[in-house]
């Protein structure tokens, strides 16, 4: 019996023996269910789509020469290398200082899991992080958000494995060193390689090449330009990954110790605003030109593009130089005064309508109202449109019109010359030397619609229309029209082809990342204006440059030709000057020059500078700049005049009376010395011959009622 029993009892298991057991099975189970779970997992998990902004590549834009660096365009600030291009020193650096084990490991790392395991379980999943390969880095950056959970974590090594598996070593640490953030605003290894060294990623040294890798681990609190803890912080890191090129033969002990001890020098690289001073209204230009001619915003700002704008470096410089310095000159120095006092310039290729040249502002940031391109009232640089006008009728520049003060029909306000000057009958040519109102606005109701053929001549010289253009005699004369410097350059360039109207375009070409071209400008000049017209215009206009108001231009020493313009409000006894203009140009290049005052550029420019003229600071200014713009260029001359019949009875008889004293054209250049940009405010003898303040209006029959008369000159 106690036999029997003996042996039942060793039949029958224990209650910790059952325990053990079934936990054992238990186990056993989970295991294989958790097993079997993850080999379904990683059999069907597939890389998902990458991060778009991460595969995005900075587009750059150069000036005309396609080398020199204008600015660029980007999403994230980033120019692609192929594995071959990295400089080996990054590549080992960069595995010393994140993941030795990189070329051996399966994309994943268990200690790593282990600790992000303890990181969930101590801290919750809103803290599992850690432990992460140069695979699971790129993963996160490429594919997953940065969210810390136990999901993404488990996620991150889930396709860690799988790309392990299906992707070379070499693509996967060419992809981590093309997208991963290095600080400064810089993503990849070139582009961190200019932002802290200033230089391309193929020539940096080894130590700067591991002090660069090494800001990776905290690009935030280990950049040296942040202060001293961020340098010891960097420091420490950085001996971290030289111990471990040691450690994998990468390094001997003798070359440790030539750069153990301290960082490399990191240069001063000035941050660069990508749009900030003058050159964000050029950017901003090519921007828009780009996206007319149907470039994406993907496209621009990140496929990696290079740009080749009109724009030529020389030029701009120039342009910037000359706008900056006049402007402060012409307020004796008041920075206060010159931040309201704008300048703003267009310089165009005459041949190619490549804008050589653009001064919108000092900076773009600030105030992003480009200047070149805001359309202003432009005085009597709407003159030669009206003779445009009165040329296409059958007028010669022989024929003789009223320069003396009278009234238009319909109107009661009487027009005037500046001072109130007299001139008796006048030729055209002379009306247009000496900017006289009276006989232009006589010209343009000579001849029927005047004011309507004066706006189409400046629409076919290449102006676009305005809401404020009306079809009046009146207003075109007396420069009421408002237009840009950029399309008054554009339109002078016209008269520069002998009528053949050319588009202003700021960009070149356009190529891919590939060096095929996907863009180039194409130059189809066109005959908006009668060749013996333009002929003629142009005639006159030397005129202006020689013995009229624009006479000191003739300081360039280049055959040229131009017209002052400055325009005017009167309101009672007082008056404002509103805009100030000189636009001149050479057989190779057309320059518009403006002042405006004010936010809304509307403010008295007398209130700047006394007596403020477009032969004042806006002649100098054109000076200054095509001094160097012109600088080589060929002399070229102007065709004879056309010697054109007149085919109209002229509106004054041939009896020219002399000018009155106080009209008396004054054709010397002013005592400034013409090598030197004049300092308007030691150059009270810059106002022009015929500076006209002369009363325009709104409408012939509604003169009268208009309070405040436009004037002009």
């Amino acid at each position: 019996m106690a036999a029997k029993n003996s042996t039942a009892r060793k039949s029958k298991p224990s209650g910790w023996r059952r325990f053990f057991l079934w936990s054992g099975i238990g186990l056993l189970v989970v295991l294989l269910a958790a097993g079997t779970g993850l080999g379904v997992a990683y059999a069907t998990v597939a890389l998902p789509n990458p991060n778009a902004d991460f595969q995005t590549n900075t587009s750059f834009v150069y000036f005309k020469d396609g080398k020199t660096q204008l600015g660029s365009f980007s999403i994230q600030n980033r120019v692609t290398l192929a594995y071959k291009d990295i400089p080996q020193n990054v590549k080992d650096a960069i595995v010393a200082g994140e993941n030795r084990t990189f070329w051996t490991d399966p994309g994943i790392s268990i200690p790593g899991m282990l600790r992000a395991a303890f990181s969930l379980v101590t801290k919750g999943e809103d803290y599992a992080s850690g432990g992460s390969t140069i695979t699971q880095q790129y993963i996160k950056i490429m594919y997953l958000s940065q969210e810390r959970s136990f999901t993404r974590k488990f996620t991150e090594i889930l396709l860690a494995a799988k790309m392990g598996n299906e992707m070379s070593k070499e693509e996967i640490l060419s992809g981590y060193l093309n997208t991963v953030y290095f600080g400064r605003g810089a993503y990849g290894i070139e582009a961190a390689s200019r932002a802290y060294f200033d230089k391309a990623a193929k020539k940096l040294n080894l130590a700067q090449a591991v002090a660069l890798t090494s800001i990776i681990n905290n690009p935030g609190g280990l950049d040296p330009a942040n202060g001293s803890k961020a340098a010891a912080d960097l420091l420490e890191r950085y001996q971290y990954a030289i111990n471990g090129l040691v450690e994998m033969g990468k390094l001997t002990e003798a070359q440790k110790s030539q750069i153990y001890w301290q960082l490399p020098k990191f240069p001063k690289v000035a941050k660069d605003s990508r749009l900030g001073g003058p050159k964000g209204f050029l950017l901003n230009m090519v921007e828009s030109e780009l996206k007319a001619n149907g470039f994406t915003e993907e496209q621009i700002s990140g496929g990696g593009l290079k740009i080749i704008s009109s724009f030529d470096a020389k030029a701009q410089d120039a342009a910037v130089e000359a706008a900056q310095t006049l402007t402060l000159q012409t307020v004796r120095g008041n920075t206060k005064k010159a931040r309201n006092l704008h300048a703003a310039l267009a310089s165009i290729d005459n041949a190619t309508g490549e804008v050589l040249a653009l001064y919108g502002g000092p900076d773009f940031i600030k105030n992003s109202r480009n200047w070149a391109t805001t359309n202003r009232p432009v005085g009597s640089t709407f003159k030669p449109y009206a003779l445009v006008a009165g040329l296409r009728n059958g007028l010669t520049l022989s024929d003789r019109f009223n320069g003396n003060s009278w009234t238009p029909p319909g109107n009661t306000t009487p027009v005037t010359n500046a001072g109130g000057a007299s001139y008796g009958s006048i030729t055209l040519l002379d009306a247009t030397t000496h900017s006289v109102n009276t006989a232009y606005v006589d010209m343009l109701f000579s001849i029927e619609n005047g004011g309507e053929a004066a706006l189409t001549a400046a629409h076919d010289a290449g102006l676009p229309n305005a809401d404020d253009w009306k079809p009046d005699a009146r207003q075109a004369a007396l420069g009421r029209p408002q237009v840009s410097p950029l399309h008054q350059a554009a339109g002078f360039a016209t008269f520069a082809n002998n009528g053949k109207s050319v588009s202003p375009h700021v960009v070149r070409q356009v190529k891919d990342s590939a060096g095929k071209v996907l863009y180039e400008a194409q130059v189809q000049p066109e005959q908006t204006i009668e060749e013996d017209v333009a002929i003629d215009v142009n005639y006159a206009l030397t005129h202006v440059t020689s013995d009229g108001t624009g006479a000191r231009a003739s300081a360039l020493g280049y055959p040229l030709a131009g017209k002052t313009g400055t325009y005017y409000v009167r309101d009672g006894l007082d008056s404002k000057t509103q805009a100030c203009w000189f636009v001149g140009y050479t057989r190779q290049i057309s320059t518009a020059v403006m002042y405006v005052a004010g936010d809304q550029g509307t403010d008295n420019l007398d209130d700047y500078y006394p007596g403020f003229f477009g032969s004042g600071p806006p002649l100098s200014t054109w000076l200054a700049y095509m001094k160097v713009a012109q600088a080589g260029l060929p002399q070229e001359g102007w065709d004879p005049p056309t010697k054109r019949t007149s085919t109209v009875t002229p509106t004054a008889k041939p009896d020219k009376p002399k000018p009155t004293k106080s009209a008396k054209p004054n054709t010397d250049p002013t005592t400034t010395q013409p090598s030197q940009p004049t300092d308007p405010s030691t150059a009270p003898t810059d106002q022009p011959t015929s500076t006209e303040p002369t009363k325009g209006s709104t409408s012939q029959a509604a003169q009268s009622k208009a309070p405040k008369p436009t004037t002009s000159s």
